[in-house]
């Protein structure tokens, strides 16, 4: 049974890291999209142009949405501590 333990946590760990970079990897690939077009439609080629904008709005969406990731990653962290016990006492 220990190792159901380590692969629950583990697959448990995984989802919450797809849970927890969501929100500013999708701000990016947005922002990034909506940037592409607008240099598309005004052929306007400049590099830097996309980089104030993701930065700015990654920042908004941390600040957003910082607490509820630090909350998870609490949880799962104190979830973790708690199994120690139980796994220790499988040897």
């Amino acid at each position: 049974m220990n190792e159901q333990i380590v692969i629950d946590l583990g697959s448990k760990a995984a989802w919450i890291s797809v849970q927890i970079a969501a929100p500013v990897l999708v701000t990016a690939v947005v922002v990034g999209i909506l940037i592409s077009i607008f240099q598309a439609a005004t052929q306007i080629n400049e590099q830097t142009i996309t980089f104030v904008p993701k930065i700015l709005l990654i920042a908004v969406v941390l600040a957003f949405t910082g607490p509820w990731i630090l909350q998870t990653m609490m949880v799962f962290s104190t979830e973790i501590f708690n199994k120690i016990p139980e796994v220790i006492r499988e040897y």
